[in-house]
């Protein structure tokens, strides 16, 4: 508990100036157009985490204190805990207290445009459009140099002088002297593309160019670290509160800006590490583009296109392909450590202080390093901090597809088109900036070109849109109130998203522990990966477990005759993050409106309209779980099998989880009417 503002409060502004111009100039068959765009993007951050304070109360202070320390909370008296957090909150005894100062941080970034662009109409038959453009995009920076970034040869003293500490951009005394990133001053873009007419009714179009994202970030800013107090021993309080807010009994009196390169980590613990900004930060991701189709009128007022459309994405921002602060088995055997060796992974899971450390018990990196962290986190190369995670442009993307679409244009009050994609989408760590999970063996990059957890192969969307014509008999006011109503619809049809390949048990392959990173499962090839189609509507939801967990098994493992892992060799999975075929169930978009626009006078008009979301109320119950959820995978088939075949398991591997109880179905249909009167 703690007075005043909590944990996470902020106010962030954002101040977006922007100007832009373009100028068209035709000369006989040429038309040229040139332009410019600045946009200034000004977030001002005033970060108020704890300004007034953030204390937390534990039983350890009114514990019995006669314990084995460590042990405190759970020591019991004729049955009963000793201790009670409450009574030491009256007491005014904390465990540990943050006392942050407000933050003010005016973090930004700007973005420069200019192109240039000619449309030559080189026959009446050939269209030829080529252009250069120039984008300019700064990385996000804080105005004054007061946020953190990581530097891997600053001297900790926090860490007992160990290499890894805290820099400030800038220049001028706590300062680096330097700029965190470099902006990319080359991307340019070029655009070519060409329409050519066979005939009246048919059209040959295609085109390439490059494109260019804007720089990631800028809205975020490190304040600096937690100003914390913790307790000097397990019984002991960090703080009493009838004495003020001390730390080892001095006022704590937190400042801002904190620009000390020890700023980093909380004293005697791993936790706490500075931003990390990547050096290439600001280069932009980069896509070539390219299409080539056809356009073929049918006949009046039906017009057919089928296209080609691909692109190949370069330098997207992602955190899951940058080894920070990572351990690898090759580095791992220079300590006479093999992670294939079961003895080995038990030593590196183990308390750098415990026996169980064997040769490493006590052996820490530096004076102050906690002995309950394990010796894995010890023989980092920055075993004071955990995961350093810093986002670089290292993700790609590739893309292809076959679009095709069918257009009625307007007649006899009809309107409509039907379009097709079919679609490949592969990707390298760039589906999100944090993207951890998708990502096996971070060492062995390329292998983690996979299927996007985006990937929807087949979309089909149909709109519809009809005007009811005037008709009936010759009355002026029947017509008026029964004509011009608009019925109009858009439902889409497309694969289901797929399914993330599950984890694996922590338990068997114990590779999180031992080398702080984990892998996924491995796919048993052969064995079905569903027990019911997601799709058939056939089965009860509540009672029916519809992915296999058989299908799936923990990579490198060895499995006795009845399905009990036996040995772990300590391998990354082979397994990609997704399969084409281990996919969701397909959730239909419909949506229905109908509506009239009555206008009495010029000036006065009347609109009515009817919405309709899910319009014929299709039952779309949640996925299922497709994480395995710490339990071995024999664990998983053994609770879970009925003699019918079917698995009734309401909260495991494959079960639609909230069934029966709580939300039983999503997207139910709804309906919204609206009606606006303008004068």
């Amino acid at each position: 508990m703690g007075p005043g503002i909590g944990a996470a409060q902020s106010l962030t502004k954002q101040m977006t100036p922007s100007w832009n111009a373009s100028t068209t100039w035709v000369h006989g068959n040429h038309t040229y157009k040139f332009g410019a765009d600045v946009r200034i993007f000004g977030y001002p951050i005033s970060a108020l985490t704890a300004s007034n304070g953030s204390f937390a109360f534990s039983p350890n202070q009114t514990a019995q204190t006669a314990s084995s320390a460590g042990a405190l909370q759970s020591s019991t008296v004729g049955g009963g805990t000793v201790g009670f957090s409450y009574a030491s909150f009256l007491l005014g005894l904390v465990n540990s207290g943050t006392v942050n100062p407000v933050a003010n941080l005016r973090t930004g970034k700007h973005f420069l445009g200019f192109f240039a662009q000619d449309t030559w109409k080189i026959t009446r038959k050939l269209t030829l459009d080529y252009g250069l453009r120039w984008d300019y995009f700064t990385y996000a920076r804080e105005q004054y140099g007061r946020s953190t970034d990581f530097s891997p040869t600053v001297l900790n003293s926090t860490a007992g002088g160990h290499p890894g500490g805290t820099i400030f951009e800038g220049d001028g005394p706590g300062h680096c002297g330097c700029d965190f990133a470099h902006n990319y001053p080359l991307a340019f873009g070029p655009r070519f593309g060409l329409a050519y007419q066979f005939n009246p009714k048919t059209v040959l179009r295609a085109g390439i160019g490059v494109a260019y994202s804007s720089s990631s970030g800028g809205g975020q800013g490190a304040a600096g670290a937690a100003q914390t107090v913790n307790v000097p021993n397990t019984a002991d309080p960090a703080m009493i509160l009838s004495g003020g807010i001390t730390n080892q009994g001095q006022p704590f009196r937190p400042i801002w800006p904190d620009i000390r390169p020890n700023l980093f980590p909380t004293p005697n613990t791993v936790s706490g590490a500075p931003t990390l900004v990547d050096n290439n930060s600001g280069k932009p991701a980069r896509q070539l583009q390219w299409s080539f189709g056809l356009q073929r009128e049918i006949f009046r007022s039906l017009v057919v296109e089928a296209s080609y459309v691909a692109n190949r994405g370069v330098w997207w921002r992602t955190s899951a392909l940058a080894p920070y602060n990572l351990l690898t088995p090759a580095g791992l055997l220079a300590y006479g450590l093999d992670i294939t060796n079961p003895a080995d992974r038990t030593i590196l899971a183990a308390q750098i202080g415990t026996a169980a450390a064997k040769q490493f018990q006590n052996r820490l990196p530096y004076t102050g390093f906690p002995t309950t962290a394990s010796v894995a986190q010890s023989l980092r190369p920055f075993p004071q901090f955990g995961a350093l995670t810093g986002a670089g442009p290292l993700g790609k993307t590739w893309y292809d597809s076959l679009q095709a679409k069918v257009t009625k244009r307007f007649s006899h009050g009809l309107d409509a088109s039907y379009s097709f994609t079919w679609a490949k989408e592969l990707q390298l760590g760039a589906d999100n900036d944090g993207g951890g999970g998708l990502v096996n063996d971070i060492f062995n990059r390329d292998t983690n070109k996979q299927l996007s957890s985006f990937s929807r192969p087949f979309v089909h969307i149909v709109a519809l849109s009809y005007t009811v014509p005037k008709w009936g008999p010759q009355n002026k006011a029947f017509r008026f109130a029964m004509s011009d109503w608009t019925l109009s619809s858009s439902l889409q049809y497309a694969s289901g998203q797929p399914f993330a390949v599950p984890g694996t048990a922590a338990s068997t392959t114990n590779l999180t522990a031992s080398l702080l990173r984990g892998t996924r499962a491995e796919r048993v090839p052969g064995v079905p990966l569903f027990l019911a189609d997601l799709n058939c509507h056939c089965f009860d939801p509540a009672q029916t477990q519809v992915l296999n967990p058989a299908a799936w098994r923990d990579p490198g493992t060895t499995y006795n005759a009845a399905g009990v892992a036996t040995a772990y060799n300590g391998s990354f999975s082979p397994s990609a993050a997704y399969y084409d075929d281990f996919r969701q169930q397909r959730r239909p978009k419909e949506s229905l409106s109908f509506g009239r626009t009555f206008r009495f006078k010029e000036r006065i008009t009347l609109s009515l309209r009817a919405e309709m979301i899910n319009p014929f109320n299709r039952v779309q119950v949640p996925s299922p779980n497709a994480g395995i959820g710490g339990v071995t995978y024999a664990t998983a088939i053994s609770t879970s099998t009925a003699p019918n075949g079917l698995k009734v398991n309401n909260s495991g591997f494959g079960a639609i989880a909230t069934l029966p109880a709580g939300g039983a179905v999503i997207g139910e249909r709804s309906g919204l009417l609206v009606g606006r009167l303008q004068f």
